[in-house]
């Protein structure tokens, strides 16, 4: 059936789902699921790129960052024109897909035709890079950032404002996450999908078959840091309401969502949500249990969890349900 090949957005679905419900329903869950989201909001944005390609981008991070640099200036500019409304977080959110999309695209267009360990380094450049312009020209604030929750009371009001960050704030997180699983469906489903699939496993081949293998990677690229340019901007601008470079460029998240993805299983629909609720739960309970400890304790458990199964948690779940009326739902 042609309706068949969209079964498989039925459990990630029904995940986010249950976690709304459950962070809705039981009173101190509400933080706990907005990470759990967040992680699997990032994780299926770098799976877009990352699981599809095999290239690994280390400046992941520069994209989720000029999304909080949108939705920073947009409040602070536009905050008093505040028959905008909600028109204001719009421009935000504008302007971060804006951001993020110029910066992949000029990076793109350079980076991508390098391979292996070169792109690596390059992506590691163009993060570590962008962030001492920003603080040594002094650019939007420069080290010192952008702290703009007084313009958001005055451009909201202080009920509206609160209700922005503390609640439509995640609950925008968990819809692009939504969108986010809808492209990567179409992707692997589609053409996108199949050169993408060819040049990940060997793009020399690819290009003899006559794949335009930098075309199909640029577009995973640059759809894969719109979705972290909306993401940073939802996640980190408008609920925390400041921007700090140091923070925001931190290349640690990009070392998660490697992780998130390499967990639930890269190229995978299903995967990065799998594998984001795998690490943000055990992160949680980890400094729960473990305070001061749990970076320790966590390293360890992720690399026997990656070596026991290195196509992640979802592609032995695949080869499990081969054959069973299951097999349509799990991708």
């Amino acid at each position: 059936m042609k309706g068949s090949k969209y079964l498989p957005i039925i459990p990630v679905y029904i995940g986010y789902l249950v976690l709304f419900l459950i962070a809705r329903g039981m009173p101190g869950m509400w933080q706990l699921m907005a990470m759990l989201v967040f992680y699997c909001a990032v994780g299926q944005a770098f799976n877009i790129f990352f699981g599809m390609t095999g290239y690994v981008n280390f400046g992941y991070v520069a994209f989720l960052a000029l999304g909080v640099y949108g939705m920073a200036l947009a409040i602070h500019y536009f905050h008093q024109f505040s028959w905008l409304g909600l028109g204001i977080v719009i421009i935000g959110l504008l302007l971060a897909m804006v951001m993020a999309g110029l910066l992949s695209l000029v990076v793109g267009a350079v980076a991508l035709r390098l391979g292996g360990a070169y792109f690596a380094i390059a992506t590691i450049g163009v993060n570590e890079g962008f962030r001492y312009l920003i603080e040594g020209a002094k650019i939007w604030g420069g080290s010192e950032g952008i702290i703009f929750s007084k313009q958001m009371t005055e451009a909201f009001g202080r009920e509206m404002a609160n209700r922005l960050s503390t609640l439509w704030a995640d609950i925008s997180v968990l819809l692009i996450a939504a969108v986010a699983a809808l492209i990567t469906l179409y992707f692997i489903k589609g053409k996108i999908g199949y050169a993408l699939m060819a040049l990940r496993e060997d793009e020399g081949a690819a290009k003899v078959m006559g794949i335009n293998v930098t075309k199909y990677k640029l577009i995973a690229f640059v759809t894969s840091a719109l979705l972290a340019g909306l993401i940073g901007a939802m996640a980190w601008g408008l609920k925390l309401t400041y921007v700090f470079p140091p923070e925001v460029f931190d290349i640690s998240y990009t070392v998660e969502a490697i992780v998130i993805v390499m967990l639930g299983g890269a190229g995978t629909l299903l995967g990065p949500v799998v594998g984001g609720l795998l690490y943000g739960l055990a992160k949680y309970w980890l400094t729960v249990i473990l305070p001061g400890f749990q970076l320790l304790i966590f390293a360890p458990i992720i690399i026997v969890i990656v070596v026991a199964f290195p196509e992640g948690v979802v592609g032995v779940l695949k080869r499990r349900v081969k054959g069973t009326a299951l097999e349509p739902f799990i991708l």
